[in-house]
């Protein structure tokens, strides 16, 4: 009797077949990307390039000749825009000083061990949270106002007379309210710097008998440099197209006081329907702050770059 011994089958395995359909590279993905950023930011901007040229006003829109640089030698001659260039200026620089020195000892200060210091770092952020349209309201009706503000009523309780902050001194009040709203910014950048410094750094200092003012010059300050110029950029960025703060609380007065660039284009495009000019002096706008905005990284990589070198 013989049994019928089965032998091992082997099996080959056939590689799976290619799927069809379109193949996307990683390239071809970011074009859709791409295609939305360069016709919500590029186009918008070629479309007032193209209008500065002209003498475009609403009032009258069938009358469009072209005037080519006219535009742009009215604002640049003009004295008054001069005056709206200078106060966009001191607006920008006094903000950016005073959020800086502010900052700087907010962040000294939360970089130390005490009791409530996550509590106070929480109600440092929220005034950077509050819109700026808000912001100038509060400001103007609650804290600035010389009959029923917080600072009229202090001024009072001393026995002095209460201050018109909004019409004595217009632009002292716009820079401590947007100040007031951009301190918290500064001080978190700051803050970060300060906390990526090493401690036998201040520890070794410390040792060789360095004072507190010394610890600060040689040490504290160097380390901070490049958050501080991260600080500087962010910041003279933002603070040149402030508007809202404006806006809400002296409507660019009393007269052209508190005007700066940004609310020059909303006067001239909403309440002058001149096109053409609010186009020139937006033009402006971007051309100085990319100016400005260039220079501070050349000078954020340089520092870099010799921090690096040692």
């Amino acid at each position: 009797m013989t049994t019928a011994q089965s032998l091992p089958t082997t099996t080959t395995r056939v590689p799976p077949a290619p799927k069809r359909g379109i193949r996307l590279t990683p390239a071809a993905l970011i074009w859709p990307a791409m295609l939305y950023l360069i016709l919500t930011t590029q186009v918008p901007f070629f479309m007032t390039v193209y209008y500065s040229f002209f003498r475009y006003n609403l009032v009258d829109p069938t009358s469009r000749p072209f005037i080519g640089l006219e535009n742009y030698q009215n604002l640049l001659t003009d004295p008054q825009n001069l005056r709206i260039l200078l106060n966009t200026v001191v607006l920008a620089g006094g903000t950016l000083i005073l959020t800086l020195i502010i900052g700087g000892a907010l962040a000294l200060l939360l970089n130390r061990n005490f009791l409530g210091r996550a509590l106070l770092r929480t109600l440092l952020i929220s005034s950077f949270l509050v819109m700026p349209i808000v912001t100038a309201v509060i400001w103007k009706n609650m804290l600035l106002s010389p009959t029923s503000g917080l600072f009229a009523w202090v001024s009072q309780s001393f026995g002095q007379a209460p201050v018109d902050w909004l019409g004595q001194h217009p632009m002292l009040s716009v820079i401590m309210m947007i100040t007031w709203e951009w301190t918290p910014f500064a001080a978190l950048i700051l803050l970060t710097g300060l906390q990526s410094l090493p401690d036998d750094q201040i520890e070794a200092a410390r040792l060789d008998g360095a004072s507190p003012w010394q610890e600060f010059q040689h040490i504290v300050l160097p380390h901070w440099m490049q958050a501080i110029q991260v600080v500087v950029l962010m910041e003279t960025i933002a603070l040149l197209q402030v508007y809202g703060e404006i806006y809400g609380s002296t409507s660019g007065g009393p007269g052209i006081a508190t005007t700066n660039l940004p609310y020059f284009i909303y006067q001239k495009a909403f309440a002058e329907y001149n096109i053409g000019l609010a186009s020139a002096a937006g033009v402006l706008t971007v051309i100085f702050t990319n100016i400005l905005a260039v220079y501070l990284l050349r000078l954020i990589s340089r520092t870099t770059a010799s921090n690096r070198g040692g």
